[in-house]
């Protein structure tokens, strides 16, 4: 009988922490996921390294965005490197 309470234990543990850790993580990186494929030109972005800018250009064969840091100024970068909207972020 004690061996089915420590698996029912072990099993309970597991599904605490998928929907407590797992599942939330798994929404967060679809919704990054859906906002790098729906950039267009003129979305004010967040970078990985932290630099805001506006999007000037996507090129999807590379798979990277120009982003434009400041005036005259662009940027090549990684579509998977941009995370989020800086105007969502700033009215925050």
């Amino acid at each position: 009988m004690q061996d089915y309470s420590m698996l029912l234990m072990m099993v309970l543990i597991f599904a605490i922490m998928y929907f407590f850790m797992i599942l939330p993580q798994q929404k967060k990186q679809k919704k990054i996921r859906e906002f790098q494929n729906s950039l267009q030109e003129g979305t004010k972005v967040i970078t990985a390294g932290g630099m805001y800018g506006t999007v000037k250009r996507v090129n999807l064969e590379n798979n990277t965005v120009e982003v434009e840091v400041a005036r005259g100024v662009v940027v090549s970068v990684d579509r998977g490197y941009v995370f989020a909207d800086a105007a969502s972020q700033q009215q925050k």
